[in-house]
Formats: structure tokens, C-alpha cells, sequence
């Protein structure tokens, strides 16, 4: 990891695709997916749990294409078959037969595609917040993938995400705005969910017969209070998939992993270590 820029980490390139990644740890591998907010990066999604699971699992943590530190050939197509295909190249790079996976909104029906393309490599899944079936889109998932950047766009984003607005600091907001203005993130942000943005939900899930094919263990965590992606999708999702335990999570919104990491980190442990 850089010193000076904590979100960046390990590189490889693959099929021409430069991917920035945290590896940490070891022990059996849970591979983390993030989410899709304006600049957004792997680190920033998940550096408040990422150290404390690399205790006792071997944790995998990239930039998808599109997002962060991740470079994509001019012309390269995001779908998420592609984005499936960059996460087992990875994993296939890395040496990783079988993962779990912990997958935040985005990353959730990214987490569920894999999942349904590659049953024999992912043993267990933990959905955050996610998406994967198909819904209404919320304003609060409207105004996240329509961002234009400035600080105070930025300051009601957090606001949406965060159920405790004690979260919603100066150094937050001005963190997570630079970042979307580095050089050419809002540009390839501005293109992943183009109006009409129903279609990016749409293009994301996965059918009802998909969903019930995946056989594994999935948890599916969720605010109550998720203004992003509301709760009541993790009770369709967890109607749909034939092995699932729904946690929610009260007096909390879009970012479990940020706003009660304890209880995160809780419930994902011992779904880790469950038949392990």
C-alpha cells in the first residue's frame, strides 16, 4: 500500500486492464466488492473493516473497472459479465481457487453474478445493502449515480448515505469530492448509469431463476434505514435465494460496514466460520 495514497495497493495487469488491489492476510479468502458512488475506491469502502478481517482471512479488495485506481483500455465495455470476468481473472491470478465474497450495493450484484457463473469457486456470500433483483429506483440511488461534483453535492450524498449525520464531516465530504474530481473519475463515473438510471438497476439483476440457482450460504445485511437502496429489497433478494439469512440492521442507513462496523464484523464472522 502507497504511504502517501493509502488506495492504492498492489497493480496487475490483466487483458490489458489495470487493476489496483489490496491483498492482506491469510487463511481462506474473502474477496471484497465495492460499492458505486462518485469517487469511490475499494479503500475507501472498506478501511474500517479490511485490516480487522485480514486477522483471520486472506482478503482480496480491488478497484473495479470504471471506479478508483483501475484502468481500462479505451473502448473496454463494463457489463457485469465483464465486471465478473475481471473478478475471477484476479482471483485466477492470485492463485485463488474457491473465495467468499462480501459485496456493498454495486458490488452485491456483482458478488451474485459470480456466484451464478462460478458456483464452484464461491463458498459463501455476504450481501450489503445490495442490488440484484429488479426495483424501483430510490431518489436517494438517483441522485448518488447522477452526481456533479461539488462539495455541497457531495455533502448531501453523505447526508443520504449516513443514517448518524454526525458522520457528515468537512474532512469527509472534502475527501470523498477530491477524490471524484481526480482526473478522470467523474468523466468514467458520468458514464457507467446514464439516464434513464431504471436501466443500470435493471442491468444489474439477475432473474428470479438466476437467484434461485445460487445454492450457497449468502447473508444479507441491511440498514432499515438505507435512503440508497431501501431495506425492502434485501427481503425480496432473501425471498429469492433458497439459502439466505436476512440481518437487519436498525438505526442505520446505506454504510453498515462504516456506521455500525462492530455489528458488521459480528454477524460476518460468524457466518465465516459457520461449517468453514
Amino acid at each position: 500500500m502507497s504511504e502517501n495514497v493509502p488506495e492504492i495497493g498492489n497493480s496487475i495487469t490483466l487483458d490489458g486492464v489495470h487493476i489496483n488491489y489490496h491483498d492482506r492476510g491469510q487463511g481462506n479468502a474473502i474477496l471484497l466488492i465495492h460499492g458505486s458512488g462518485p469517487g469511490v475506491t475499494a479503500w475507501a469502502n472498506w478501511r474500517l473493516v479490511l485490516p480487522e478481517l485480514a486477522t483471520t482471512h486472506r482478503v482480496v479488495a480491488p478497484d473495479m473497472v470504471g471506479f478508483g485506481y483501475t484502468q481500462a483500455p479505451p473502448g473496454y465495455q463494463t457489463s457485469p459479465e465483464n465486471w465478473v470476468a475481471q473478478v475471477i481473472g484476479l482471483m485466477d491470478a492470485l492463485g485463488i481457487a474457491q473465495f467468499s465474497i462480501i459485496g456493498n450495493s454495486f458490488g452485491g450484484a456483482i458478488a451474485l453474478r459470480t456466484a451464478s457463473m462460478y458456483p464452484d469457486r464461491v463458498k459463501k456470500v455476504v450481501l450489503m445493502g445490495s442490488v440484484g433483483t429488479r426495483f424501483p429506483i430510490s431518489d436517494g440511488l438517483d441522485k448518488v449515480w447522477g452526481y456533479q461534483p461539488s462539495r455541497d453535492a457531495m455533502r448531501e450524498l453523505i447526508g443520504i448515505f449516513a443514517y448518524d449525520q454526525s458522520i457528515v464531516t468537512d474532512d469527509l465530504v472534502e475527501l470523498r469530492y477530491r477524490a471524484s474530481i481526480r482526473a478522470d473519475a467523474q468523466e468514467r463515473f458520468a458514464r457507467l448509469f446514464p439516464v434513464p438510471r431504471q436501466k443500470g438497476i435493471d442491468m444489474l439483476a439477475l432473474s428470479d431463476a438466476q437467484l434461485r440457482a445460487i445454492r450457497m450460504p449468502v447473508a444479507l445485511v441491511h440498514g432499515r434505514d438505507d435512503r440508497v437502496i431501501p431495506f425492502r429489497v434485501s427481503e425480496m433478494l432473501a425471498a429469492k435465494l433458497p439459502n439466505a439469512t436476512l440481518h437487519p440492521i436498525d438505526h442505520c442507513g446505506h454504510w453498515v460496514q462504516i456506521e455500525k462496523k462492530h455489528e458488521f464484523l459480528g454477524i460476518v464472522t460468524s457466518f465465516m466460520e459457520e461449517n468453514a
